[in-house]
């Protein structure tokens, strides 16, 4: 017996006094609501309801457990409808992840833009290039470059992101610009993160190349400060040399070996039930940007 079901089929049969128009409402067998109640009555060890053949009325613990039934029932009811209209509206706390840089330049701003849509909600963007689980870390939506491992994660793909090879006009006039990917060996090299080799695509297959770095960081800022100071040749995501390309101050080499762009994808835990404020932002994502950097 399901205890809420119950509950309301008892208010019902009390507010229409007989159980054959009860069960016409709610669209039950007359026997169907006579047995639900006399389970009811059972679990409670009380009788509710006195039936005669004319009428039904309520003993004196029904009158008082039908007083309680009714503020339980409208408690479940306000419970649903405000869930249902959180979910329809979006509201609460929305917590967003994203790359160090690429959240700072880009996701910013789609967030600024989504908490003045929607009054309602309140923001939370964490910005770090360590990749977070999303269930433990209470994180309701990331946004990820690269290729997602097998996850239960749900994806959608709202850009893509090259990597790519750039140096100053200044260096390669002094150095000559690399032809291959094998001449870069040839080059100083200017390496952002861990080492690790550089991966092309040469005459239909996969090759890497692994330059000897003259200056490392962990900072992209800092790797193409010194690239843009005639430094070297440094490889990283399109997005972080944008403002030095636009300006003239690097250009892309050996365009034509890179590997194919690295997808940007949008991710939360499940689409089933998916709440008003994730949707919003995917959506917001979706309509406002284009992330397509190459």
């Amino acid at each position: 017996m399901d205890r809420l079901d119950a509950m309301q089929v008892f208010v019902t049969v009390a507010d229409l006094s007989g159980f054959a128009p009860a069960a016409r409402k709610l669209r039950l067998s007359p026997s169907a609501v006579t047995r639900t109640i006399a389970a009811l009555e059972e679990h409670l060890g009380a009788r509710l309801l006195q039936r005669t053949t004319r009428q039904v009325t309520l003993t004196d613990v029904g009158t008082r457990y039908l007083e309680r039934a009714r503020r339980i029932l409208a408690d479940v009811e306000e419970a649903d409808s405000s869930a249902q209209q959180e979910r329809n509206r979006p509201s609460g706390r929305l917590v967003v992840s994203a790359p160090l840089g690429f959240g700072r330049l880009h996701v910013g701003p789609v967030m600024s833009a989504y908490l003045k849509r929607y009054p309602d909600v309140t923001g939370e963007l964490r910005l770090s290039d360590h990749l977070v689980n999303l269930v433990e870390d209470a994180v309701d939506v990331a946004v990820r470059i690269g290729h997602l491992a097998d996850s239960s994660l749900v994806a959608r793909q709202v850009g893509e992101m090259r990597r790519i090879v750039v140096a100053s006009p200044d260096y390669l006039k002094r150095h000559g610009e690399p032809k291959t990917p094998g001449a870069l060996l040839q080059h100083q090299t200017l390496q952002f993160g861990p080492a690790s080799n550089w991966r092309f695509v040469q005459d239909g297959r996969d090759i890497e190349v692994t330059p000897v770095a003259r200056f490392i960081s962990n900072s992209a800022d800092a790797v193409l400060q010194h690239a843009d100071a005639g430094g070297g040749v440094t490889r990283v995501l399109a997005y972080q040399a944008a403002d030095g390309l636009k300006r003239g101050r690097l250009k892309i080499v050996l365009a034509r070996f890179e590997q194919p762009a690295l997808p940007i994808h949008v991710v939360y835990p499940t689409s089933r039930l998916l709440s008003a404020k994730v949707r919003a932002f995917i959506d917001l994502v979706v309509e406002s940007t284009e992330w397509k950097f190459g």
